[in-house]
């Protein structure tokens, strides 16, 4: 069993290593690019009717279109970057996912100018563009609060008893990696359903889902490194913080944007309250 563990642990620092080299991130923003151009490419065909008949179906008419294709990969990338500082530090986790949740309400300004017209017809976009205000001013708002959060944390020595910290990592890791197969997961499943004519779920809602229970398991995880009553109340508050980003990501508009800069809210008071209550002499777990 501690064999299967080590090698579980190895095999994750190595997606680790390769997914934070600057090779990757060099390859994944020019799969980005390509992905940008060669999707407004087959769209214009599209448009044109120059595309085989199963092809012509698949494809939206607007160009529009092409910057949300784009966004949705984007966001796909940062998910895997969520999944790897899963293991590093429960608050940088934590802030990871209010960044992803900002890059959500500007995807999700970006689809509302799907539903624009081309030309534009100023009478058809007004609701459209009040949206797209909205959830604009709404990753703004995260992305500013998010400055706050994280000149907030303190990181401490993660814990006087090496092998109780070593141990609490392992643990993070094997939950970071089994994410990372449920992402993948997910991500072809909705893949095989748009292209057989299906409509995909939510990819970012089910995940968030799946965000929550993760959390609770770290949170009942610690409790075998640390009880003490600060720790607790701030692994489980922030457990709080991504439900209230699940349900950011299914409310109707200008709703979501109050929920989301108010999950925004609760995590800042609550490293506020754990900066003013914790003992700065009791080992920390991150």
């Amino acid at each position: 069993m501690v064999s299967i563990i080590r090698r579980v642990i190895t095999l994750y620092d190595s997606l680790e290593h390769f997914w934070e080299h600057k090779r990757t991130e060099r390859i994944a923003a020019n799969l980005l690019i390509m992905v940008f151009l060669v999707s407004l490419l087959l769209i214009e065909l599209s448009r044109q009717s120059l595309l085989p008949g199963n092809f012509d179906a698949l494809l939206p008419k607007s160009h529009y279109y092409a910057i949300n294709i784009a966004f949705s990969m984007l966001l796909g990338i940062e998910v895997f970057g969520l999944v790897f500082s899963l293991a590093s530090s429960v608050s940088v986790s934590v802030g990871k996912q209010f960044q992803i949740l900002s890059l959500i309400l500007l995807r999700q300004s970006f689809e509302e100018i799907v539903n624009f017209s081309e030309p534009l017809v100023w009478e058809k976009a007004l609701n459209p563009v009040l949206y797209l205000i909205s959830n604009a001013i709404g990753g703004l708002g995260i992305f500013l609060l998010l400055g706050v959060y994280y000149k907030l944390q303190k990181h401490r020595p993660i814990s006087r008893n090496t092998g109780a910290a070593t141990n609490f990592i392992a643990s993070k890791k094997i939950v970071s990696l089994l994410l990372l197969i449920v992402f993948i997961v997910i991500g072809i499943i909705n893949g095989s359903k748009y292209l057989n004519g299906e409509i995909p779920g939510d990819f970012f809602s089910l995940f968030y889902t799946i965000l929550i229970f993760s959390d609770v398991l770290l949170v009942l995880v610690s409790l075998r490194y640390s009880s003490t009553y600060p720790i607790v109340f701030r692994n489980s508050g922030f457990a709080v913080a991504t439900l209230l980003i699940r349900l950011t990501l299914t409310a109707p508009p200008y709703f979501n944007v109050l929920l989301g800069i108010g999950a925004m809210v609760f995590a800042i008071g609550i490293t506020v309250a754990y900066n003013r209550f914790d003992n700065p002499e009791q080992p920390v777990i991150e």
